[in-house]
């Protein structure tokens, strides 16, 4: 028996976790997440994890793995994924991937033969000192002399991901652009089909809005301080994350928390633009328009019947 996959994509704040966990206990499922800040424990309102009763409700998958200390790769993230998804099968269930990090997705549903490279602290720390004594450019032009399509591809000023170009090739001997090639060529593992929740962007960023609210009112401050307070500093790609960074330099006194609170609603409203320009680029994606239904259940009920019908 084939292995279908039942994925929900789009922008954040349209209700996917809802909708996620409406569509598993439907179909007898388990959630598989693909967030790539719901991996870190500790950090729960700002990531907006599925609370404890819904994961009660519905098994939840790649959630609460990793230290917000600890490096994590999506080919390390594929990994895991693919052994929970089997996990998921071995026992008859319905596995449902839900998310909006779209390279996250993209390793699962499209199939990123990604570099086995593991994060090398070491190898960064030189590369980051390099970069701060000779400046990015010099790094990127490294790039450029082992690797012309990544070079071309990453903007200069991109530190993290010229870093990570540079670390692949260190540790692999091949250019990342080999592997993002072959991306498109490598057989899908499952039998996939996309639901992606839309809405017209001044309803996304109403919403988007609502959330940074709601989620200032459960505490994301005292949160961000608790972090903080455990030795968890800014340089972390943990704590970079929307709503940490933010909250962060508030606490430090750079910022006002209004002027936090603006940035914040801010940097999720092009957040979310981005999610959408990314899965929108990938045409199995299939479309529902949240305004259309009278809320996630009819949204859950709308999936799980184009799922039955196909």
């Amino acid at each position: 028996m084939e292995k279908r996959l039942l994925a929900i994509v789009g922008p954040t704040a349209l209700g996917k976790t809802e909708v996620g966990i409406l569509l598993a206990e439907a179909l007898g499922g388990e959630v598989v997440s693909a967030d790539s800040m719901q991996v870190y424990r500790g950090m729960d309102i700002g990531t907006a994890k599925p609370s404890r009763e819904q994961r009660r409700r519905v098994p939840h998958h790649l959630i609460d793995i990793m230290a917000p200390d600890a490096a994590f790769s999506v080919a390390e993230y594929q990994t895991l994924a693919d052994q929970a998804i089997d996990d998921i099968w071995s026992r008859g269930k319905q596995s449902l991937l839900v998310g909006g990090s779209g390279l996250y997705v993209r390793a699962m549903v499209g199939g990123l033969d990604l570099p086995v490279a593991a994060p090398d602290p070491e190898l960064r720390k030189q590369l980051e000192e390099e970069g701060r004594r000779s400046g990015i450019e010099s790094l990127h032009a490294r790039l450029a002399a082992v690797d012309q399509v990544a070079a071309a591809r990453i903007h200069p000023h991109n530190v993290r991901r010229v870093i990570r170009a540079l670390e692949v090739w260190e540790q692999t001997g091949r250019p990342i652009s080999a592997w993002w090639s072959l991306d498109a060529s490598r057989k899908e593992k499952y039998n996939t089909r996309q639901f992606g929740l839309t809405a017209p962007r001044a309803e996304v960023y109403q919403r988007i809005e609502a959330r940074v609210d709601a989620m200032l009112a459960a505490g994301l401050v005292e949160e961000v301080k608790g972090l903080l307070d455990q030795g968890y500093g800014g340089s972390l790609t943990s704590m970079k994350g929307l709503g940490y960074a933010q909250m962060a330099a508030y606490l430090r006194g750079l910022v006002s928390l209004e002027e936090a609170v603006r940035r914040l609603k801010r940097d999720t409203r092009r957040f979310a633009k981005r999610q959408l320009t990314w899965f929108r680029a990938d045409r199995r994606v299939e479309w529902l328009d949240v305004g259309d239904y009278g809320g996630v259940e009819e949204i859950a009920a709308g999936i799980k019947k184009r799922w039955h019908d196909r």
